[in-house]
C-alpha cells in the first residue's frame, strides 16, 4: 500500500549496446539512469527521481497513460 506521501512513477526500461539497462521516467524532465542489472538501474532511478523531484519544485503532470507503438 502507498501512503499518502508516496508518489507511483513509470519507468521504461531499455537496454543499451553495452548490455546496461537504461530507465528513464517520463514524468520528469531529464530523469534518467543506468545500471548493470535491473535492481542496480532501480536502485540508482530512484536517487534522480528523488533528485529531480527536489530540483523541479513545479507541479508533476499528470500520468495519462501508455501506449505501445511499433514501426
Amino acid at each position: 500500500m502507498i501512503n499518502a506521501n508516496q508518489r507511483e512513477f513509470y519507468v521504461i526500461i531499455e537496454r543499451d549496446e553495452d548490455g546496461y539497462y537504461v530507465g528513464e521516467v517520463p514524468q520528469l524532465q531529464a530523469c534518467y539512469s543506468q545500471g548493470e542489472t535491473i535492481d542496480e538501474l532501480i536502485a540508482n532511478i530512484k536517487e534522480v527521481i528523488e533528485l529531480c523531484l527536489e530540483q523541479n519544485q513545479e507541479k508533476i503532470p499528470e500520468f495519462v497513460g501508455i501506449q505501445r507503438v511499433v514501426i
